[in-house]
């Protein structure tokens, strides 16, 4: 499974493929094409307490999201209250219970998927994040809403115009299945990268809803109204509005953005919160390391936030990601067992001092094979002072011999060792920095990493600058 998520292909299709395969297997194996014994009055009953469901977890996202003033959760609250309306309407619309035979039933029932999509997609908006756009936001979300009670009321005044569409398996039902396919496809991607990115388990419950939303459009649509199967879709389209609406109004509720409906979780962010989003081993290990050397430690985060931006510049995948952002935050932990005296030093060191300080990646690695982490973690942790000509340590390891992400750590360590202060020297100029960086791409440094960095922090290298290549082991 780590293998797949570090794949961007990879985990979108094993995720949803996954979240699908449970209700493709009940509908197969368990549940019945008969028709089922439920009346007109039971069907609005079941209408009324999904509708309630629906409304619970819309009023919920809404009312936390006007308190955080987060944009996207009141969209996403929006959706949902979109989707409890058209519900309502297809409910009340039950031939035999308000009205008679009528075409609003097979209208609303259509189209409460869809709507609700759509409104999901439109969440990821850059722009929308933050309050900025709150109120217009809130007015055309109500402008919708008033709309849709219109129209239903409107169709109730009149119901024998109303016609019976989407009839199952019509051709107005396979075009409407394929858009709302195609919305939850998107809104899914977005929820699975964000899962790949924290692998916590209520951003994976709200893969699954967000699947099965998107699988009851298939029974909705295409098969027979009224029997056993065909309620599967309703079933599936209440425990779908649970499973999303429940773990992000709980997330916005506690003051974090609403990232699995939107996935713009930034991978920089899982080092600003590691404990959140990495875990609390990551939290103590670092507490530790500040102890020891509050340089370090302030150090070891700005490197692995430079490093998964670089990442995120090269196109690298969620799961790689979570990974070079761990390998980040750890890639100097060996230090914990480097004296003070040596670490903490003001003036240059002794060549005996440094075989000492060279031997913190080695000392890093064991560590986090004692914490279990994989080889992938620890790959990069022992890697980060590797360069592509051999001249690195501790392995003298050279090109292809080095993995991306060690590369990554590389040119991120070194940035932020040359711009920061240190004990025995001053900081650098940025473009000072980046004229070493660039004078040893190819030979010392990854020209790709080099690049994205540049890209990253508008640094250009300095025209006359010709900086020493020896630097002290950051």
């Amino acid at each position: 499974m780590d293998r797949l998520l570090r794949s961007r292909l990879g985990s979108n299709l094993t995720l949803i493929a996954a979240s699908a395969a449970v209700p493709a297997a009940v509908m197969h194996f368990f549940v019945s094409e008969d028709k089922a014994p439920i009346t007109a009055r039971e069907h609005l009953g079941i209408m009324a307490v999904g509708s309630l469901v629906a409304g619970l977890c819309s009023v919920t996202l809404m009312v936390a999201g006007f308190r955080r003033r987060e944009t996207r959760a009141v969209i996403a609250g929006g959706a949902f209250a979109a989707m409890t309306l058209i519900l309502l309407v297809h409910g009340l619309a039950t031939p035999g219970v308000v009205i008679g035979p009528n075409g609003i039933v097979q209208v609303a029932g259509g189209l409460a998927l869809p709507v609700g999509g759509a409104i999901l997609t439109v969440a990821a908006l850059p722009s929308l994040r933050g309050p900025e756009h709150l109120r217009r936001v809130t007015v055309a979300l109500v402008t919708i809403l008033v709309g849709i009670a219109a129209v239903g009321g409107i169709a109730f005044a009149m119901p024998d115009r109303i016609p019976a569409v989407p009839g199952y398996d019509s051709p107005e039902a396979i075009a409407l299945l394929a858009i709302g396919e195609l919305l939850f496809a998107i809104v899914a991607t977005r929820t699975v990268r964000t899962y790949a990115l924290t692998r916590r388990t209520a951003d994976l419950v709200v893969v699954v809803g967000t699947v099965w939303l998107g699988f009851a459009l298939v029974p909705v649509l295409m098969l027979q109204q009224g029997t056993w199967i065909w309620w599967t879709g309703h079933a599936l389209e209440f425990l779908g509005i649970t499973l999303v609406g429940v773990p992000v109004a709980l997330d916005v509720h506690r003051g974090r953005p609403s990232h699995p409906l939107v996935g713009d979780l930034a991978a920089a962010e899982l080092v600003a919160a590691e404990e959140a989003f990495l875990g609390a081993r990551v939290r103590v290990l670092m507490a530790r390391l500040e102890a020891k050397d509050v340089s370090t430690e302030e150090h070891t985060r700005r490197v692995a936030e430079y490093a998964v931006q670089i990442g995120e510049h090269l196109g690298l995948a969620p799961g790689r990601l979570r990974d070079l952002a761990l390998a980040g935050l750890l890639h100097d932990i060996g230090k914990l067992s480097t004296p003070d005296a040596i670490l903490t030093k003001p003036g240059r060191l002794t060549d005996a001092e440094m075989d000492v300080i060279k031997r913190h990646p080695v000392h890093g690695d064991e560590l986090a094979r004692e914490l279990g982490h994989p080889e992938r973690i620890r790959r990069p942790v022992r890697g980060h002072h590797e360069r592509l000509d051999g001249s690195g340590y501790p392995d003298g390891l050279r090109g292809d011999q080095i993995d991306l992400e060690s590369r990554i750590l590389a040119v991120a360590d070194v940035w932020d060792a040359l711009v920061s202060p240190r004990v025995y020297r001053g900081a650098w100029t940025p473009g000072r920095a980046m004229s070493l960086l660039v004078a040893e791409s190819g030979t010392g440094f990854d020209a790709r990493c080099v690049a994205a960095l540049r890209a990253i922090t508008g640094v250009e290298p300095d025209a006359d600058e010709r900086p020493e290549r020896r630097l002290r082991a950051a």
